[in-house]
């Protein structure tokens, strides 16, 4: 049964969003707010979020953020009262799947709904995964149609927007559990006290608030694949419990001595060489060589220069579909990418990879017209804080000879958060570490909070946020 969660403090339209699905055989979620359905998504697996984008504490486009973040195949459809331009570009921009404006049209919120999750199928079945044809693209598909003819656990290292999560499904269609279940887990999704419970489950009264058992990942996915996304993130004291679940495929819930045996293939994602974390201490040698029995490497973009015409269009097709961009894209037209674009677009570096240049593409079929997408498109995004294109080098950090090292990451940081607008996720992405480390960073060199950003925060004041507050060693140091 499908299962849908409903996001909307207004207890009128939950009442009436409820009883709409319900009677269509939808399985319901509801909740007054943001943090409220925060915390029902991760009790379950949801095909899709409807969420209003104004709701006291968490609004629905954090909502959208955190629900990517834990789970890159749950659709959301964003409702709003107050419908505007600026919203309308954020939310497509941030991967809303639609964005409707209240009173809202159950006909047209259900058929939005229906072409989500028609088109969500079959960007599962027929992905970008299969596009493309440099030797290194071919090679690494080749390399997972091997692996998905056996049971080996596999490790895949490769740079952030690269597909890791879309290769590891490739892998489980291909293999024998295809009729199983396919689980992912963002390893960074959650804090370390409710990640253990997260993977292998609870028992009833193990921790506060723990009113009943419940199943983990390893016990939800028995049978099938459990992909760990970010699997190099996971705290130190975790590292044995999984490796024992992986040695002896048992493992006991938390608060209980009762244990539960899987039949699962792991298949585990990093954004970083875990050969490098082992050698620093932050990972266990026993784990890494316990998951890297059958390694993939992905390409990043910028070494299958070849392919991003080919993906360009593709994504300008896919979201120029109805239902994809909603009212603000070319619903009903088929967005044609000039030669001219496609050729600039060649030339681009792409630090996001596969990620980024989609959400250029769907940026600009949302904002285009209809016919064909020159090169003014390259413009649209120059006034955004996560300005994807430019033709100007980035700023260059204000090193010095006997400038510390702690002074030169606190700068690092600064500047990559301001190129990005304050946005942590991307900042994590192009820095190449996680988003808990950019959190703590922050915290740690005492940098600018989001709203500095959003309102415009000068260069200036980001260059000379003092370090009077950090406490690395290097500034502690004689």
């Amino acid at each position: 049964m499908k299962r849908l969660l409903i996001a909307d403090d207004d207890a009128g339209m939950r009442a009436a969003l409820e009883a709409r699905f319900q009677r269509r055989g939808w399985l319901v979620d509801v909740a007054v707010n943001g943090t409220e359905a925060l915390a029902k998504f991760r009790e379950g697996l949801h095909s899709l979020v409807i969420t209003d984008v104004r709701m006291p504490g968490c609004d629905g486009f954090e909502l959208m953020r955190a629900v990517q973040t834990s789970s890159g195949r749950t659709a959301v459809i964003l409702l709003t009262a107050y419908g505007c331009v600026p919203d309308a570009v954020e939310a497509m921009r941030n991967g809303a799947c639609d964005y409707l404006v209240k009173p809202v049209c159950f006909e047209k919120l259900e058929l939005a709904v229906e072409q989500v999750l028609r088109r969500a199928e079959k960007f599962g079945k027929d992905t970008e995964t299969l596009i493309g044809h440099s030797p290194a693209w071919e090679q690494a598909i080749d390399r997972a149609r091997q692996a998905a003819a056996t049971d080996a656990d596999i490790l895949i290292e490769a740079e952030s927007g690269t597909g890791k999560e879309l290769i590891a499904r490739l892998i489980h269609r291909l293999s024998r559990r295809k009729q199983e279940p396919f689980i992912a887990l963002n390893c960074t999704a959650f804090p370390e006290s409710l990640l253990e419970s997260e993977l292998f489950g609870h028992a009833r009264g193990a921790f506060t608030g723990a009113v009943g058992a419940r199943p983990g990942k390893f016990e939800t996915a028995n049978g099938g694949t459990l992909l760990l996304d970010e699997v190099g993130e996971m705290p130190l004291a975790l590292q044995p419990k999984l490796l024992r679940a992986l040695q002896e495929r048992e493992f006991d819930r938390l608060g209980s001595n009762q244990t539960v045996h899987v039949d699962i293939r792991v298949i585990a994602t990093t954004n970083r060489p875990l050969e490098a974390a082992v050698g620093e201490g932050r990972f266990r040698a026993d784990l890494y060589y316990r998951l890297n029995v059958i390694p993939i490497s992905l390409p990043p973009l910028r070494d299958r220069a070849g392919d991003i015409a080919e993906l360009a269009e593709y994504f300008a097709g896919f979201y120029s579909a109805p239902g994809i961009n909603g009212t603000h894209g070319t619903v009903g037209t088929q967005a044609r990418l000039s030669g001219e674009l496609l050729a600039r677009l060649e030339e681009q570096a792409w630090p996001g990879n596969v990620r980024e240049l989609a959400n250029f593409v769907r940026r600009a079929v949302a904002l285009s017209r209809g016919g064909e997408i020159g090169v003014e498109a390259l413009e649209h995004g120059k006034r955004q804080p996560e300005k994807i294109l430019s033709s100007r080098a980035p700023r260059s950090p204000e090193w010095k000879p006997g400038l510390s090292l702690g002074e030169m990451e606190r700068q690092l940081f600064a500047m990559t958060l301001e190129s990005t607008g304050g946005n942590r996720a991307r900042a994590a992405e192009l820095l190449g570490v996680s988003l808990r480390t950019v959190r703590n960073k922050v915290r740690e060199f005492g940098l600018p909070p989001r709203d500095n950003y959003r309102n415009g925060l000068p260069r200036a004041d980001l260059r000379n946020n003092s370090l009077q507050n950090n406490t690395s060693k290097e500034h502690l140091c004689p």
